[in-house]
């Protein structure tokens, strides 16, 4: 396979799931590791990809991956977490479910359950459990078409009038000292909100949050009840949690 095939494939690796691995790759693309190492520093050289070790990341830190990437990127992974986060949802809950395809996961493992009130700021998640016995409330607030989020202040004000049981949010990225972290400001200035207004906040979040960067702080982890994760935290991370006081489910597909 020649490098003006072999640049083009990692590329769409790396955007599909933000992190590249020279092992993953040799065998993907059939060659030696001696070759993607060189096709990883080309790439990182012209300001494609940013090496780290045993692979590579997208070098930029600001700007999302689309929509609908994001949507297949560790599907497995994404239901096993939506199935756990669901068990922790009991019938009759006021609950918040923000933007991202793990909470839309959430939405679709809760189809079942009787006596929700559910608020979001989220068109998928509305979508999902519209047709269903739940009452669903969407904030209002300016549509982002791309992923049917709706930010900005008529959102966060929105959720501010709220007390919710379980305030279930996501991120783009987890820092390794345990900061969560997002792109769009306006998501964000949601997401501190309902940390604020629910008694029992949880995060949900697959593995390749792990290997992205993002340049919006949320909050730390410490501020949550429950993370929701398919892989191991960080050790800093980890400490952040404290001895038990925030609850880690690692749900495994």
């Amino acid at each position: 396979m020649s490098q003006s095939i072999r640049h083009p494939e990692i590329l769409d690796t790396a955007r599909r799931e933000g992190k590249v691995t020279v092992h993953r790759l040799a065998e993907q693309l059939g060659v030696t590791q001696q070759t993607i190492r060189r096709d990883l520093s080309d790439l990182a050289e012209a300001g494609r990809l940013e090496r780290v070790h045993g692979g590579a990341i997208l070098p930029s830190g600001t700007v999302n991956i689309v929509y609908e990437e994001r949507r297949s990127l560790n599907r497995e992974a994404k239901i096993a977490i939506a199935r756990a986060a669901a068990a922790r949802i009991p019938d009759g809950a006021a609950i918040f479910l923000g933007i991202g395809t793990t909470t839309e996961a959430v939405a679709a493992a809760l189809l079942d359950r009787t006596g929700l009130m559910v608020v979001t700021n989220n068109l998928n998640v509305a979508q999902i459990l519209g047709g269903t016995e739940a009452r669903v409330t969407l904030t209002g607030g300016d549509l982002r078409a791309e992923d049917g989020g709706l930010t900005g202040p008529m959102a966060a004000e929105a959720v501010s009038g709220f007390r919710f049981d379980i305030g279930v949010i996501g991120c783009s990225a987890l820092s390794g000292d345990g900061e969560m972290l997002d792109f769009d400001p306006a998501e964000v200035a949601v997401s501190r909100t309902v940390l604020t207004r629910s008694r029992h906040a949880m995060l949900v979040a697959d593995r390749s949050k792990l290997s992205r960067v993002a340049p919006v702080r949320i909050a730390g982890l410490d501020t949550l009840g429950t993370i929701v994760t398919d892989a191991d935290l960080p050790e800093e991370a980890s400490t952040r949690c404290g001895a038990g006081r925030v609850e880690v489910v690692l749900a495994r597909p």
